[in-house]
């Protein structure tokens, strides 16, 4: 899969922008602050439908802009596709494939995929838990487009779930008449439910990527590892034997009527995919707070190299983008990281300077400055 063209209007800094693309390499590179981000950045969303930067949509838009429109024409095999998303910050936002009529924007997921290197990787392995529950439901997503209704199903049921535990709780810190929590017994089991499909989807992502994770970090940091991804359930030990999703639906379950009073106590939910955490273990040791700033980065690249070679081999390749990566690692680390990315499909890479892309990277080039884009191959 790749992506042909490129057209944006009002995203970022671009009033329009029309960007043909090849297979292979393609490199963005200019000063920083010109807009060569924001270009890959167009891209990723049209995959996540979030931008790995920023968590609303409002600085995506053009200053003055009401509206901003990123659409792309893709190639899988012999078939062609056109996918365009309007983003409306404050109100909902449109989707449109082959210029049909109106789809719902999560209907596009699946037909861009991409693997994103950025330097706000670092935070998988040393930020909060946030970080890596993210990382593990885009890739989940993009495995399987229609874990975006579940995702969104289970956001929406403990969103609702949150709004009557925090009014009970304000209602017993003030002395008011105490609620009737019964419904609670119906939001544990629609929370429970779709809970049990992303831990589901999470657990065997875990096994799958676990290995490929290993091998990636070998070729990285050679005898640096081995590597550990260990799942930590806010739903407890009971979470460690469950086999199946119903299993899983009867943990969540139990956990969350265990934590009930706390929850009352607390006015949020306790129990949930939302409270759990991966934990990398570097060697015997947990990566955070032991890994030295070398290590982490050869772990955050490791993951995402293990989540390129786990897309790819199950039959759609993704869109490998490397958003200013190369400035950030050492000779050695970049190096063997373009080594490994080379043979990809597409590749977009961004940097500051020609010399930051690696020689073996050789393709395309387009030069970045002051709102334009023009090919400038060497």
């Amino acid at each position: 899969m790749h992506v042909t063209h490129l057209s944006l209007a009002d995203f970022r800094s671009y009033a329009r922008v029309e960007v043909p693309l090849d297979p292979g390499v393609t490199a963005f590179v200019g000063p920083n602050g010109q807009g060569k981000t924001n270009l890959v950045e167009a891209v990723g969303y049209l995959a996540t439908l979030g931008s790995h930067r920023v968590s609303s949509d409002a600085p995506l838009v053009r200053m003055g802009a009401d509206r901003a429109i990123v659409r792309a024409a893709v190639v899988q095999g012999d078939r062609q596709q056109l996918v365009e998303l309007e983003l409306n910050p404050g109100k909902a936002n449109r989707a449109r494939i082959n210029r049909s009529s109106q789809v719902r924007p999560r209907d596009v997921l699946g037909i861009v995929r991409t693997v994103l290197f950025a330097p706000e990787d670092l935070a998988l392995v040393k930020g909060d838990p946030g970080e890596r529950r993210r990382f593990l439901d885009e890739l989940i997503t993009a495995r399987s487009p229609r874990m975006a209704g579940v995702r969104s199903d289970y956001d929406r049921v403990l969103k609702q779930r949150n709004t009557l535990l925090k009014t009970a709780a304000l209602a017993r810190r003030h002395g008011g008449r105490q609620m009737d929590l019964s419904t609670l017994d119906v939001w544990d089991q629609h929370l429970a439910r779709a809970g049990a499909e992303l831990l589901a989807q999470r657990l065997d992502l875990i096994a799958a990527l676990g290995p490929l994770a290993d091998k990636a970090y070998e070729q990285l940091a050679p005898g640096g590892g081995p590597l550990g991804l260990e799942y930590r359930g806010s739903a407890g030990a009971a979470m460690a034997t469950a086999t199946s999703r119903e299993e899983l639906y009867e943990v969540l379950l139990a956990a969350l009527g265990e934590a009930r009073r706390s929850e009352i106590e607390r006015g949020v939910t306790l129990v949930g995919p939302h409270r759990d955490d991966l934990l990398l273990k570097l060697g015997q040791l947990p990566a955070k707070g032991y890994a030295s700033h070398g290590e982490s980065w050869s772990y955050a690249l490791a993951l995402r190299l293990a989540s390129y070679e786990l897309l790819r081999a199950e039959g759609n390749e993704p869109v490998l983008v490397l958003d200013d990566v190369f400035a950030e690692l050492d000779a050695r680390r970049r190096e063997r990281l373009a080594e490994l990315v080379a043979p990809g499909e597409q590749v977009l890479v961004t940097a500051a300077v020609d010399d930051d892309v690696p020689d073996v990277l050789a393709g395309a080039r387009y030069a970045v400055s002051g709102g334009t884009v023009e090919r400038a191959d060497r």
